[in-house]
């Protein structure tokens, strides 16, 4: 949820597998784009489930639409781990990429943090001290006990599942780099049939403890994480196939549409994973080779951007809203759709509120400092890398390699 795709460029290297090849000149703004379409799944799953549109003709859209709409979190560990392999800067430290991740995610989650606090004093709930201090340091997903992982501001977990990604996956890039393709095409196409292993392996877990094992244990949602991180060192080694944007969206749109008709439940997960990866990999390459794709207009870019302050405010806030309108239960009629879309507009300038003044100054303010430029701006590195034009990506949805050329990998913002 977290991931920053609008990618600056940083200096060629060589991977311990040979040379790797990516334009660097090339930016993935469809990614952004991507994190919108996530945010909304979550959100529409979330105007179901509390209950905002009464009427029954109206619910029973909503909930048909969006009965998958919590995948949505799916989609952003697996984007997640696309994205940092993809932006993976070369030379840089553990603790550099831990600085820049924890500068992107706590300003956000300590002031929401700090906003549901205060409703619930507001309000005079009673707050548990040790679950709340969990919730703030973001360990509250490794506490299957009620009350604890969907503390203070419910969705914060899946943060709390990305500080671990984070820790994780420093130590794991050398050893990906060394990893065969067909190791990575294992993990990518492994990965969902272990998450569906989780099925009958929840059956050793004390039943009470069954759903945070399989929707909210770090370990077992990293495995989401894991399928993004190979897909994109294949990507980035031009060993990707896949089909391109709008086939992969033909593929998802129907993969969405048997899951909610015919396929069990239980396959879900797995099933949807496959739809996600396809999309993500041909976004991307059509980013790389200058296709048209509408998920990188203007509109779709700024709506990624806010995308995870509006995730961590759209809850607490539709709560709050709900609560002093008088209408824990919803509103009937015409009135239920229409307070849904005012609920998104709210969420929406909060958000922008959020990212604005919270999330970009503190980003600098937290974040390592950038290493000296070159003339102009340029990275040092950069300047004689930006003379000469990486060939375009091949037809197969991943860039070419080429004999001499070694391409950088774009750096996080």
């Amino acid at each position: 949820m977290t991931s920053t795709t609008s990618v600056a460029v940083s200096a060629p290297s060589l991977t311990p597998t040979g040379p790797t090849l990516v334009n660097p000149l090339n930016r993935l703004p469809s990614l952004t784009g991507l994190r919108w379409i996530a945010a909304m799944l979550v959100f529409g799953f979330h105007i179901g489930t509390m209950r905002i549109v009464a009427e029954p003709d109206y619910r029973h859209i909503i909930d048909w639409v969006f009965t998958l709409g919590l995948s949505g979190v799916q989609f952003f560990f697996i984007l997640s781990g696309f994205v940092l392999v993809w932006s993976a800067r070369p030379g840089d430290t553990k603790r550099a990429f831990w600085r820049r991740r924890i500068a992107k995610i706590f300003p956000n989650h300590v002031v929401t943090w700090a906003a549901v606090i205060g409703l619930m004093l507001y309000w005079a709930d009673p707050i548990n001290l040790k679950a709340a201090l969990a919730n703030l340091f973001l360990l509250q997903a490794w506490l299957p006990l009620d009350g604890y992982f969907y503390s203070i501001n419910n969705v914060s977990w899946s943060i709390s599942c990305e500080m671990f990604f984070y820790l994780c996956l420093p130590f794991v890039l050398p050893l990906l780099r060394r990893t065969p393709p067909w190791v990575l095409y294992g993990v990518v196409i492994g990965m969902p049939l272990l998450i569906l292993a989780m099925w009958p392996g929840q059956q050793l877990v004390p039943e009470e403890n069954r759903w945070w094992f399989t929707q909210i244990f770090p370990i077992v949602r990293s495995f989401e994480f894991w399928i993004g991180v190979a897909a994109a060192e294949l990507m980035l080694r031009g060993k990707w196939r896949g089909p391109n944007l709008l086939l992969s969206t033909g593929v998802f749109v129907l993969i969405w549409v048997a899951c909610m008709e015919w396929i069990r439940a239980e396959l879900w997960t797995t099933v949807l994973a496959l739809g996600y990866i396809l999309v993500i990999t041909s976004a991307a390459a059509a980013d790389t080779q200058g296709r048209w794709s509408p998920l990188r207009s203007r509109p779709m870019r700024w709506l990624g951007e806010v995308s995870f302050a509006f995730y961590l405010v759209h809850v607490f806030l539709i709560k709050a809203i709900l609560r002093f309108a008088g209408h824990p239960g919803g509103f009937t009629g015409w009135r239920g759709p229409v307070v849904a879309i005012l609920m998104l507009l709210a969420s929406l300038v909060a958000a922008a509120l959020l990212f604005r003044f919270v999330e970009t100054p503190m980003m600098r303010v937290l974040g390592p400092r950038r290493r000296r430029s070159g003339p102009g701006g340029t990275p040092p590195g950069l300047i004689q890398q930006q003379r000469r034009r990486l060939p375009d990506s091949g037809p197969t949805g991943g860039p070419e390699t080429t004999s001499g050329l070694v391409g950088g990998r774009p750096a996080l913002s």
